[in-house]
């Protein structure tokens, strides 16, 4: 009878891979560690709570022990079109705290500290403090606003033609070239950005500036890193006139990641950001009972289920 392995020890979300694609492959486990296997029985291994998301593109299917072992590791599953132009449904990897849920949503319904939140995002993305005396809307109507000047100013730089952020993914051949690379440029960001913000702990739900939608948060993240990494990715791929648009900015994008250290800058990011918001965390109420099993001590995020 073998030895039984031991307990997996998650990895910090800020040392890992960002983003892996897997297409036409089944997704398995073997030797206690992610295997793809093509049609022609090539087995491609994927290092155990190496990589933060993994992308499911069209043709993948995935086993019962693949899930459960992203699950124990923090893997973010997304299971996404071909090129990444759609997101049909992302896994949890096992970072939800209610702690932290509580706390993002006591501050997302406050409406001081939503503000708050929202200017820091502002100064963040800017790098400028945002106009005073100004609400949560009046600030986006300011920020729509210079985000539409800085897809011309772009464009112009890279010699692209542009008309305006439009596109439609039920028709995405029918879309322009820059648009269809500006979609595909951002699917790759949303993806990382909502594997940090579930490694932390929070909800990819609740915003501050987006709402209503089940990646508020994600889009609220993902916007203040859009310009300083994908977008000009988007631009420069789009003035080469590729065969391939998808996969060259998915190549160029994973790459940018790891250039600008993406992954170890969002948590602590995503921490501080919630903390301009100037309340303190919901503690426990006397009434609440403590985990009857102390939870094991993981080298993973906070949260991580550790087996």
């Amino acid at each position: 009878m073998s030895e039984r392995l031991p307990p997996i020890k998650p990895i910090p979300i800020k040392d890992r891979i960002s983003v892996l694609y897997v297409e036409k492959g089944n997704l398995d486990v073997l030797d206690g560690a992610f295997v793809v296997v093509d049609k022609n029985g090539v087995r491609t291994h994927i290092p155990v709570g190496g990589v933060a998301c993994l992308m499911l593109e069209i043709g993948t299917r995935i086993s019962h022990a693949a899930v459960r072992l992203a699950a124990q590791v923090g893997t973010l599953l997304v299971w996404i079109g071909e090129g990444g132009v759609r997101l049909y449904s992302a896994g949890q990897p096992g970072g939800a705290r209610s702690d932290r849920l509580l706390y993002q949503a006591r501050l997302a319904l406050d409406d001081d500290a939503r503000l708050k939140v929202v200017r820091e995002m502002y100064r963040r993305r800017f790098g400028e403090e945002p106009p005073a005396r100004r609400s949560v809307e009046q600030l986006r109507g300011i920020e729509g606003a210079r985000v539409r000047k800085t897809y011309q100013l772009l464009a112009q730089k890279f010699g692209v033609e542009w008309k305006a952020r439009n596109y439609d993914i039920e028709s995405w051949d029918a879309g322009d070239l820059p648009n269809r690379c500006l979609s595909a440029a951002t699917s790759c960001l949303y993806g990382v950005t909502e594997a940090a913000v579930l490694a932390a702990g929070y909800a990819p739900a609740i915003g501050f500036i987006h709402s209503g939608k089940p990646l508020s948060f994600v889009y609220d993240m993902a916007d203040l890193y859009k310009f300083e990494t994908v977008v000009p990715i988007a631009f420069s791929t789009a003035a080469g006139q590729p065969a391939e648009p998808e996969r060259q900015i998915r190549l160029a994008c994973r790459d940018a990641f790891r250039r600008t250290n993406l992954l170890e800058r969002i948590i602590p990011d995503i921490e501080a950001i919630l903390a301009a918001g100037e309340l303190a965390p919901p503690q426990p109420t006397g009434e609440q009972i403590p985990p009857a099993i102390p939870n094991p001590s993981s080298l993973g995020d906070p949260g991580h289920r550790s087996g």
